[in-house]
């Protein structure tokens, strides 16, 4: 019963998460389907890679979500958090634990031998974090494509950027706030999930 109510409270957080994405992921020029011609297949390539992924590594599912937050709170949804090299999004400390990269890099590796030079990282990125909720049982929805990929990438702008457990109220309030986020969506994301533990048993009853 426990491992069970653990698994729908990690469920119930990335659904939470992932209503709260949807007010990050818009960009101009973006619209559903924008690769139906030019690359019809990218949207069973991406899934097919990120269920690869997810059999013999679960925990993908967080990662590929918390990966899309990270890149989207940052400087948009750019595809920046990908760059690697010195001093890049990717080497700040609260991005050394993300997961999920080798998902985007297969991807894209498939992605380019089909339709080459075509489908940014950004939205391959973007896909994986929803096809992993809905892996985890998690909600699905319709994920506007189009995006460019970002070429400036800082460590100093991650820190700077994102939500962080130093972060006073009033600066993660801020931060948030400069998003178009609420308090509550602030709550869903950092809080402690683990009070939907303890209060689901009683839901049950």
């Amino acid at each position: 019963m426990a491992s069970s109510i653990n698994r729908m409270s990690v469920v119930l957080f990335l659904a939470m998460a992932a209503a709260i994405m949807l007010t990050t992921v818009h960009g101009q020029g973006t619209r559903v389907g924008f690769y139906s011609t030019t690359c019809p297949s990218v949207e069973t390539t991406v899934r097919s890679a990120v269920q690869s992924r997810f059999g013999s590594d679960p925990t993908v599912m967080a990662g590929l979500l918390r990966m899309h937050f990270h890149d989207c709170f940052v400087q948009g949804c750019d595809g920046s958090v990908l760059i690697s090299g010195t001093g890049t999004e990717r080497t700040a400390i609260p991005n050394l634990s993300l997961n999920g990269f080798t998902v985007v890099d297969d991807a894209k590796a498939q992605l380019e031998a089909a339709c080459p030079g075509v489908v940014s990282c950004a939205d391959i990125l973007a896909l994986a974090a929803r096809d992993a909720v809905v892996l985890a049982n998690g909600p699905t929805w319709a994920v506007p494509t189009g995006r460019r990929d970002g070429t400036v990438s800082r460590a100093q702008d991650a820190l700077d950027n994102l939500p962080g457990p130093s972060d006073s109220v009033e600066s993660q309030i801020q931060k948030f706030t400069d998003r178009n986020l609420s308090v509550q969506d602030l709550v869903t994301l950092t809080g402690n999930y683990s009070r939907s533990i303890s209060t689901k048993p009683q839901k049950q009853k």
